[in-house]
């Protein structure tokens, strides 16, 4: 991985990225939520133009019809007490001021722009300190900016919260006044019934990544408890180890069966039945999560001739396209907001 990030340069950064929107966007994305954290050289030398990567990424999603916030990932080390590696240093900045000049000059170049938002994500507890955290929680704060972060993906990472801080990573982000219903904990893998109601009541979302997570072995989030707790849900595809977006929403379902063992593990509380529940996270949510318009993102076009359908009544449509389909969801085109 660090050696295909070390060779990137901005055409081949707009190269790669135009062949993964691509695919989001034939999989029926519309919206996309781009992580970015290949800011500098290879060697951590800044571009002259410091953006021109981010800018790379953004032409990129533009050009295959998505909308995007670009999430400008702030990042210090490899670990507590850690240097950052050779392979990390592009990723790297000397100080947050830097990050957040950065972000400045995102959120100038694309004031107004219909199709692109900007973002803050501190990549991880791991990955910043404390001061860093706060830094741009405030930022976040005073620009009304959706704020993302890698959470308890791996328990190894709150084993090393609990030793540099003495408290778990929703705890901290917490304390470091992080949390508001612009936040968005990635993954979310190993958050404790304390943590999912200190987030669920800032009214935060997790954006689970189920498909990354189980081909990482990271473990199975507690989705359940997560919902009965307030935390909003979204997903995300993550590594693109597989692009599916339906898949993602299901997992959220499947994966909760298996953790828990039982056939039936949601419990509608307004009304709304499983596949309805599910795309409103993988719609509404997700949009709402990158700070964009939601209203229409939950509806969708499936063409009438599907073999996938014959045998379906009209109104178990999206039953079937959330727990069943799978060629199906290359025609899945969801509306995009314009």
């Amino acid at each position: 991985m660090y050696a295909m990030a070390t060779s990137l340069t901005p055409e081949s950064m707009y190269a790669i990225a135009r062949v993964a929107y691509r695919e989001l966007r034939a999989a029926g994305v519309v919206a996309v939520g781009e992580f970015h954290y290949v800011h500098h050289q290879a060697d951590g030398t800044p571009y002259d133009d410091r953006t021109v990567m981010a800018d790379a990424v953004i032409r990129a999603a533009l050009d295959e019809g998505l909308v995007i916030t670009l999430l400008r990932t702030a990042y210090q080390r490899a670990g507590v007490g850690r240097d950052a590696e050779p392979g990390q240093r592009r990723f790297c900045d000397p100080d947050v001021s830097w990050v957040l000049r950065d972000v400045q000059a995102l959120q100038k170049a694309y004031q107004g722009h219909a199709r692109v938002k900007v973002g803050l994500a501190p990549h991880s507890v791991r990955a910043v300190e404390r001061r860093w955290v706060e830094e741009c929680a405030r930022y976040a704060d005073e620009q009304a900016l959706v704020m993302h972060m890698h959470v308890s993906e791996v328990q190894g990472e709150v084993d090393e919260c609990l030793v540099e801080h003495g408290c778990r990573p929703m705890e901290l982000l917490e304390a470091c006044g992080a949390l508001s219903e612009r936040f968005t904990a990635v993954h979310g893998t190993h958050l404790s019934a304390d943590e999912a109601r200190i987030l669920g009541r800032a009214k935060g979302y997790v954006c689970a990544c189920p498909t990354t997570e189980r081909d990482l072995g990271d473990g199975l989030a507690t989705i359940a408890d997560l919902r009965d707790a307030g935390v909003r849900l979204c997903v995300g595809i993550d590594s693109h180890i597989v692009t599916d977006p339906v898949e993602e929403i299901r997992a959220l379902e499947t994966h909760e069966r298996l953790r828990l063992r039982r056939r039936v593990t949601y419990e509608p509380s307004d009304g709304v039945p499983l596949a309805a529940h599910l795309w409103r996270e993988g719609s509404v949510h997700g949009a709402q999560a990158l700070g964009l318009a939601s209203e229409t993102l939950d509806e969708v076009y499936v063409p009438i001739g599907q073999p996938s359908l014959a045998l379906v009544e009209r109104e178990y449509w999206l039953d079937a396209i959330v727990l069943g389909s799978s060629k199906l969801v290359s025609e899945i085109r969801a509306i995009a907001a314009r």
